[in-house]
């Protein structure tokens, strides 16, 4: 029969216990390290940075194409914007003021039945019928015409040179307009106002043009006239008459 000491059978216990805990502590200790493991696939890594990356350029694209928008956005309100000058009244101004030195013509207006019943009255064929005195009057109205459509040509003259300095500072401003302009709008409007300039200017050269040649029609319409009617009188001078008649005179009155 084997003894054992009473101390070593104290002792058994706690080195049995001592062995025991490691096995139980074990699966408490173990179950954290294996929750917090990490593991990295560099296959997945590099697919979420070139997804990432691609939309990052799909925002930047996006971002481009509104930044692209509001500048044709912007460009369209510059287009669509009118210009803030206008010389159209001063335009019209200079040519009604040109039409009106035009219906002021003296005697024979720019008229056509006007001018014909003048030449009909007062110019062409000269009755041989006619007295010395109509002759004479006629050719006053005729010479009074004349001077008239002179004076008329001057005056028109006049007032197109008038209107030189009002169309030099309206051409100044259009211009300016015109390269100031901030779309194509105002540019047009600019350059449709210029037009309407050079109409304005080419209205005068014609007013100027018509005033003269109705001056001139007129000192051609007088001398022509006036040839014919001296070819009367002189027709009417050379023409023989009845001739002396002899008749009874009496040289004393109460005579015996």
């Amino acid at each position: 029969m084997i003894r054992i000491p009473l101390r070593r059978m104290a002792c058994a216990p706690i080195i049995a216990l001592a062995l025991a805990m490691p096995v139980a502590v074990s699966p408490m200790l173990a179950s954290p390290a294996v929750a917090a493991w990490i593991v990295y696939d560099p296959s997945n890594y590099a697919q979420n940075v070139l997804t990432a990356a691609r939309t990052l350029e799909q925002i930047n694209n996006q971002i481009t194409s509104l930044q692209n928008e509001a500048q044709m956005l912007i460009n369209q309100a510059r287009n669509l914007a009118s210009l803030p000058y206008s010389a159209l009244q001063q335009i019209q101004q200079n040519v009604q003021r040109t039409q009106q030195l035009l219906n002021q013509a003296q005697n024979i207006a720019f008229n056509v039945q006007n001018i014909d019943q003048a030449f009909q009255q007062k110019y062409g064929n000269v009755s041989l019928s006619a007295t010395d005195q109509q002759l004479i009057a006629d050719a006053r109205t005729r010479w009074q015409n004349t001077v008239g459509g002179l004076q008329d040509a001057m005056r028109v003259q006049a007032g197109v040179v008038g209107n030189i300095d009002a169309n030099r500072a309206q051409m100044s401003a259009l211009v300016g307009q015109s390269q100031g302009a901030t779309g194509a709008l105002q540019a047009t409007q600019a350059g449709n106002q210029l037009l309407a300039l050079q109409s304005q200017q080419l209205s005068d050269l014609v007013a100027l043009l018509s005033a003269n040649g109705r001056s001139q029609a007129l000192i051609e319409a007088e001398r022509t006239t006036a040839a014919e009617q001296g070819r009367v009188q002189r027709e009417r001078f050379l023409t023989p008459g009845s001739g002396y008649q002899p008749g009874n005179a009496q040289m004393f009155h109460g005579s015996n």
